[in-house]
């Protein structure tokens, strides 16, 4: 499975971006998706995450009531539109495709300026 992020980009505080994930490959093993952000000098942290049919979804509290996750399996990509963007958002978010293995894809860099 190769995975695949963009949308990311520079935005005001307050202002929005949508990600997407695009994945290939072996899409029929697909389970739960995610994404994963990283500051620098900080760890990996969970944003969000989704069931294989989309109906269960799971956010970190810093996020919840301003990100939405979603996925569209006929795609098989997923989606985070971000909204109420904050500077400490700004990071490289990352896509987990959980499949046998889980896959990561390569980031998109977040920048929100104050």
């Amino acid at each position: 499975v190769q995975v695949v992020e963009s949308g990311g980009g520079l935005v005001q505080a307050g202002g929005s971006l949508r990600l997407s994930c695009a994945a290939s490959g072996v899409t029929s093993s697909i389970n739960a998706m995610g994404w994963y952000r990283q500051a620098p000098g900080k760890q990996r942290e969970l944003v969000a995450s989704i069931s294989s049919g989309g109906r269960r979804t799971n956010y970190a509290d810093f996020v919840k009531g301003r990100f939405t996750i979603s996925r569209d399996n006929a795609k098989n990509t997923m989606y985070l539109q971000m909204n109420s963007l904050k500077p400490e958002d700004t990071a490289v978010y990352y896509c987990k495709v959980t499949a046998i293995y889980d896959y990561w894809g390569q980031g998109t860099q977040v920048t929100v300026s104050s």
